[in-house]
């Protein structure tokens, strides 16, 4: 491990094979399982897991005490904060484990999950979707969404810059960096 393109801490493990991209830093007491991917230039907090089966994207930051278990997928630029939790067995049984059938969670591009957040398997989190602290994902997301609340709902949308849109009609403009959208049938798109 010593003529790698990333940052270990001393205190971490990694289970060999693993794909790692340059500039990512994985700091204390992390675990990254065998088979596990993960892109360039992403942070891993102290005591974060990574399954062998979930794949992690290019700027990704993970805070502290999370664990992205099989079946994860997280797109470029996804920012999970501390002690969220994701899920990937809807009905667990410990006298009934369901090894490799987990249900599958993808969290788009750009998408914000808050600390102490918890993502039930087997549901999609758009792009630039934002996931208040504390709030439970029971269903999809769709992508700008700000949802929040056990369980977590549609309460506004968001820029992909992090600001709070406003729509007038169907038209909205980001007032902090100009990016425009359009709202069609709850949908919102980047203009």
């Amino acid at each position: 491990m010593d003529n790698k393109d990333y940052f270990l801490h001393k205190s971490s493990f990694i289970d060999e094979p693993v794909e790692i991209g340059k500039e990512t830093k994985i700091w204390h007491f992390c675990h990254v399982m065998k088979g596990a991917q993960i892109g360039r230039n992403c942070i891993l907090g102290q005591n974060v897991y990574i399954g062998g089966k979930s794949i992690i994207g290019n700027n990704v930051k993970i805070q502290n005490n999370v664990s992205v278990f099989d079946g994860v997928t997280l797109e470029d630029d996804v920012f999970c904060g501390p002690s969220m939790v994701f899920t990937n067995d809807i009905n667990p049984r410990s006298k009934y484990p369901k090894h490799n059938r987990y249900l599958k969670t993808t969290i788009k591009q750009g998408a914000t999950i808050g600390a102490n957040a918890t993502i039930i398997c087997g549901h999609t989190i758009g792009k630039h979707a934002f996931i208040g602290s504390g709030s439970v994902v029971t269903k999809d997301i769709p992508d700008y969404a700000l949802v929040y609340g056990n369980p977590a709902k549609v309460e506004g949308w968001m820029c992909e810059c992090g600001e709070h849109l406003h729509f007038k009609d169907e038209s909205g403009e980001c007032l902090k960096c100009g990016l425009k959208y359009s709202k069609n049938n709850n949908k919102i798109e980047k203009k």
